[in-house]
Order: structure tokens, then C-alpha cells, then sequence
């Protein structure tokens, strides 16, 4: 993602950050939207708390991109603008909030890479299907924790390659260990508290070089707990969630991620209140995400680490979990790339080898197809698919 432009730094010391911000703390667990919400479109009020309605989003709201392996955690959820809907109207995925499973959801990634046009390979991804015994987590409440991710890099590879390498790390490092009154919430500040490490020694390390790292990077991150999906976003790659609906017997491709660019009213009013401002639809006229890992020089002037966490409940009408960067979203649409991952899955003319099971094969096979295709049709970035089969 070519984020940069040449543009100095401002010379002046913007004035300390206030506002949202300074409110987070009693924001990031309300992620719950009114009934009256602009989320609920002609289909009703949210279904599964703070999951997004299907069928949302502009630019694709299907796909996640992946790079190296990497972890990151799930952030809560904000409130959808009118800007988030714009490009797409709303389908009603169900009528009923679905009973959580007694039965355990199989969690396995898949992930394929492209460089395309760019001159290096700045993305970076984590497939971790299983880190429970990692985590240690209280028995007598959670049976399985797995972890995926994908970072867009921008600047360089280093910071992307960073957060592939720690997020994960940390988390397991404060991931709950005993009893806990509330896992909800635990696993949030968990992800917060994951994030803003993270951030912070990036920076510490960045900002000790000579000269001084300017790298960032996105970060959207899936923590299954049980059958609780985490989602923690940062910036603009996505997550996409392919669900059954057996009313109208289609697939719908519902929004797991909300983008974060500074032409976004929130973003930029936050960005303006620590000093800065949005020109050209970037911060200070240069970056174009909003919120990032890295990025130090912006950090003053209102971009920050603070991810969005939203929580889904898998059903069991759910096929599997699409992460991607923006160089797939820039030419596909998320129910575009649903549909196409979705007929690599039905495709039995795909080889497999010799004691690889078939399913595995036309996974893997979809997110090749889906990668190549996002290059041939023009993508000029860097390109990660990552798909997740929920098993059932």
C-alpha cells in the first residue's frame, strides 16, 4: 500500500489529543448499536449484537489480505456511517438470533500471496488454528482459542513484519489465565491492552534507529474463542464473513471490519482535535489510513493504535472467514469474492495430491485463483487472501 507522498512534517507541535479519544475507555465496549441504528438498515436491527449487516460496504467488503504469518487480536465494534453503506445495499442474513453451539467449531486458515507491481512484498499475515495450550486459558470456561491475521505494510516491511512476529505473542502473554468474572470483556481489554503494547515497543524501536523507522502498518486480526469470534481491526484491510441464509438460500458476505480513513467524520475529527488535519483525503496530506501500527511521525497529530473490536457468534450456517488487505478489495467487491472463493469450493475438477484431503486442495486453490485474479484484473498492490473453513 503506497501510503506516502514526499511532504515534510509539520513544524509545529500540534496540541495534545482530546476528544474521542480521551472518551475511549467507555467507548470501545459499546459495541452494541441501537435498534434505531444506521446498521440496520431495511432489514431490521442487528441480529447478532455487534455484527455488521450482510451485503455492507464499498470496495469490497469481502476480501482480507495475508502476508507473512502473523497474529493479531479483535477490536470492538463502532458504529457504521452512512459512508460505510453507501456502495451497497443491506440483506437481511437472519430473522433470529442463533442459539450458540455446544459443539466446537473447527478453525483452519489457508493463505496466498501476491507481490503484483509493487517492488517488494509488504504484507504479512499469522495462521495460528490452534493456540489454546499456548494460552492456557481457564478450563472451565474456554475449550479453544485460535488466531488469524493479516498486516498491510506501508513505508517498508518492517513494521508489518513486527507485528506478524509480537502481536500474537503478547496476546497469549496477557490473555486470561484464571477465573474471570466476564470473558467478553476480559478478552477486549486483553486485545487493547495487546494493541497498545505492541504499538509502543514498535515505536521504541523505530524511533531508535538512525535514521528513525517511518514504517506502518494495518492490522486486521480474528481471535476465536470457542465459538466467539473477535475481531480487531485496524486501518483498511477487512474481514468478511460467509454465511448461508436459508430464507433466500444464498450465501451473503457480511462486514467483520470497519475501514478507518481520514475522510471518515470521526477519524478526521479526532485527527483535528490532536492538531492535525486531512488534505486530499490523507493525513496531512499523506497517509491514507487513519489508524495504524507504526507510523510514528503521525502519532502526535491523531492516528492511532486503538483498534476497533467487534464480536460475532458463529452458527452453524457459517462457511468460513475471508481476510484480506485493500489491494483485493480494490477490484473485487466482498460479495464478489465470496462468490468466487465459493465456486474454487464447489469446483471437482481440482486436483489434490496424493493424501492431501480434497477440501483442503480447493481451499488452497481458491485462495491462489482469487489472488491471481485480483493481479490480472489491474490490482497494483501487494495482495493476501486469507480464507478460514469453519468446520462443522
Amino acid at each position: 500500500m503506497d501510503l506516502f507522498g514526499d511532504l515534510p512534517e509539520p513544524e509545529r507541535a500540534p496540541r495534545p489529543a482530546a476528544g474521542k479519544e480521551a472518551q475511549k475507555g467507555s467507548l470501545l465496549f459499546d459495541d452494541l448499536p441501537p435498534t434505531s441504528s444506521t446498521d440496520s438498515g431495511p432489514g431490521g436491527p442487528l441480529l447478532f449484537d455487534d455484527l455488521p449487516p450482510a451485503g455492507s460496504g464499498h470496495s469490497g467488503s469481502l476480501a482480507t489480505s495475508v502476508s507473512q504469518m502473523v497474529k493479531n487480536e479483535g477490536k470492538g465494534a463502532k458504529r457504521k456511517t452512512p459512508e460505510d453503506e453507501k456502495n451497497g445495499s443491506e440483506e437481511l442474513v437472519e430473522k433470529k438470533v442463533c442459539k450458540a453451539s455446544s459443539v466446537i467449531f473447527g478453525l483452519k486458515g489457508y493463505v496466498a500471496e501476491r507481490k503484483g507491481e509493487r517492488e517488494e512484498m509488504q504484507d504479512a499475515h499469522v495462521i495460528l488454528n490452534d493456540i489454546t495450550e499456548e494460552c492456557r486459558p481457564p478450563s472451565s470456561l474456554i475449550t479453544r482459542v485460535s488466531y488469524f491475521a493479516v498486516f498491510d505494510g506501508h513505508g517498508g516491511i518492517r513494521a508489518s513484519k513486527f507485528a506478524a512476529q509480537n502481536l500474537h505473542q503478547n496476546l497469549i502473554r496477557k490473555f486470561p489465565k484464571g477465573d474471570v468474572i466476564s470473558v467478553e470483556k476480559t478478552v477486549k481489554r486483553c486485545l487493547l491492552d495487546t494493541f497498545k503494547h505492541t504499538d509502543e515497543e514498535f515505536l521504541k524501536q523505530a524511533s531508535s534507529q538512525k535514521p528513525a523507522w517511518k514504517d506502518g502498518s494495518t492490522a486486521t486480526c480474528v481471535l476465536a474463542v470457542d465459538n466467539i469470534l473477535y475481531i480487531a481491526n485496524l486501518g483498511d484491510s477487512r474481514a468478511i464473513l460467509c454465511r448461508y441464509n436459508e430464507e433466500s438460500q444464498k450465501h451473503a458476505a457480511l462486514s467483520l471490519s470497519k475501514e478507518h480513513n481520514p475522510t471518515q467524520y470521526e477519524e478526521r475529527m479526532r485527527i483535528q482535535k490532536a492538531g492535525g488535519n486531512v488534505r486530499d483525503g490523507r493525513v496531512l496530506g499523506v497517509l491514507e489510513v487513519s489508524r495504524s501500527i507504526g507510523d510514528g511521525q503521525y502519532k502526535r497529530c491523531g492516528v492511532t493504535s486503538v483498534p476497533d473490536i467487534r464480536r460475532c457468534q458463529l452458527t452453524p450456517n457459517d462457511r468460513f472467514i475471508l481476510l484480506a488487505c485493500d489491494g483485493l478489495f480494490k477490484v473485487f467487491t466482498p460479495e464478489e469474492a465470496v462468490n468466487f472463493i465459493l465456486s474454487c469450493l464447489e469446483d471437482e475438477k481440482i486436483q489434490t495430491r496424493e493424501g492431501k484431503p480434497a477440501l483442503d486442495a480447493r481451499y488452497e486453490a481458491a485462495c491462489n485463483r482469487l489472488a491471481n485474479k485480483a493481479v490480472q484484473r489491474g490490482s497494483a498492490d501487494n495482495v493476501t487472501v486469507m480464507v478460514v473453513q469453519i468446520g462443522h
